[in-house]
């Protein structure tokens, strides 16, 4: 991995209702809860560049994007929200150009919060609006309608805050082929300068997704479309938003001229970013210690880093994954910690990178890791090109539309193809001064 500026991502676990189809780690809990939670954020915030030393991995201060979701961040406290930012600031040299970006549920964005946005530097907000039809978003137990979301990017663009993104839900209960077209054509007229689009995912980590396998009625399950209507809204907004100037780049999400995601890009360029707080992950270059260093750290994934050393598989990243619940984060369960070799970075620089409208270069793979480092992975991509699930254009693969729509698919058809893709996964306990393996 390249030395580039680092990005933070800030977890806020905590809802005013839980949405019917979300399937987060996040939930109602009593404001009681907010305080101890951001103490332990802050905390954790402060102990970045000791964790990270813990963790094998070198961590630049240089942060150039910062991005708090949830759960609903801005349900917090303003307090709260200051300390939080101030927090990273002092940990931190945030650049004066960098995006700062807070997920807000329509209706929590008052007169305060927005000047308290302004104060933490905040020039991008993130709705969760996921339809413009009040029935549709009241049956997933959303709390607003679409006269709220009309009247609220209106007060945040008079702020100073028009970096706007829209979330979208394709396959909602109730929603029909005209819903959707109304859906669509109010984020195009609000002129937002970026949208993410999701297909309704169906597992049993929803309510509405457990409902939905059992054949049930509750929370409007059986007003659910069909997976081929589902699929058709997804094509219909892509081509909808395409037209309107608001260009597909990934393949949920859309944007005009220069507002891409800067801080999720990160995430699928492989680029290092730090989590704090209940299921938050982070992706940090690895620092192979020396011997005498290995020796006195004869633990986890530090004797993994030196073990990768030592059979010639250069240890390429760290992933850190925290607990996914709200207890296990506040009692400071371990976390988990994956070891990520070269070969297993090639791995995720094809599913990835393939999310990307523009692909993947297969040179700059080449050139980045080993000139053969490509072979392994060439019979899948003739397969997927067989099935016209990828498109080849020089040194370039990237989905086609039948591939974004099976995108799962294709992306399995690159894992395990080669022997030097190993991870190496421990729970380990981190961020309180040591490091002790599970």
């Amino acid at each position: 991995m390249c030395s580039v500026s680092l990005g933070l991502y800030i977890s806020v676990p905590f809802c005013r209702t839980k949405c019917s189809y979300c399937n987060f780690a996040s939930d109602v809990f009593s404001k009681s809860a907010y305080e101890n939670y951001v103490a332990r954020v802050i905390e954790d915030i402060g102990r970045s560049h000791e964790t990270a030393s813990e963790l094998g991995c070198t961590l630049d201060e240089n942060v150039d994007s910062i991005y708090l979701g949830g759960g609903t961040p801005s349900i917090l406290a303003g307090g709260q929200l200051l300390r939080i930012f101030n927090a990273v600031r002092e940990e931190f040299a945030v650049a004066r150009d960098a995006e700062i970006t807070v997920e807000c549920a329509p209706g929590t964005l008052t007169s305060a919060l927005i000047e308290t946005l302004q104060q933490c530097g905040v020039n991008r907000v993130s709705l969760g609006v996921q339809s413009f039809v009040d029935q549709e978003a009241q049956a997933v137990g959303r709390l607003h309608k679409r006269s709220t979301v009309i009247e609220e990017v209106a007060r945040l663009r008079a702020a100073g805050i028009d970096r706007i993104n829209v979330d979208l839900i394709a396959g909602l209960p109730h929603q029909t082929a005209e819903s959707w077209t109304y859906s669509l054509a109010d984020t195009v007229a609000l002129g937002a300068p970026h949208a993410s689009v999701y297909m309704l995912e169906v597992d049993e980590d929803s309510r509405l997704g457990r409902e939905l396998i059992a054949g049930g009625t509750r929370y409007h399950a059986h007003f659910v479309p069909d997976d081929e209507a589902t699929a058709d809204f997804y094509l219909q907004a892509c081509e909808t938003l395409n037209a309107a100037g608001v260009e597909q780049y990934e393949i949920s999400n859309f944007a005009r001229a220069g507002a891409q995601s800067r801080h999720n890009l990160k995430y699928w360029t492989r680029r290092p970013y730090l989590g704090f707080g209940v299921d938050a992950h982070s992706m940090l270059p690895a620092a192979v210690p020396s011997a005498a260093k290995a020796a006195d750290r004869k633990v986890g994934h530090i004797a993994a880093l030196k073990r990768c050393a030592t059979q010639k598989q250069a240890p390429e990243a760290v992933r850190v994954a925290t607990p996914e619940s709200l207890d296990g984060y506040m009692n400071r369960a371990a976390n988990t910690v994956t070891v990520v070799t070269a070969g297993a970075a090639i791995e995720e620089s094809f599913f990835l990178g393939l999310r990307l409208n523009r692909g993947v270069d297969l040179e700059r793979l080449r050139a980045e890791f080993t000139p053969d480092a490509i072979a392994p992975f060439e019979p899948a991509i003739e397969e997927c090109e067989r099935e016209e699930l990828i498109a080849r254009e020089g040194t370039t693969v990237r989905l086609t539309g039948r591939g974004r729509l099976l995108s799962n698919e294709v992306f399995a058809r690159f894992l395990g193809e080669t022997k030097a893709a190993e991870t190496t996964t421990e729970k380990v306990k981190v961020g309180t001064g040591h490091v002790n393996p599970r």
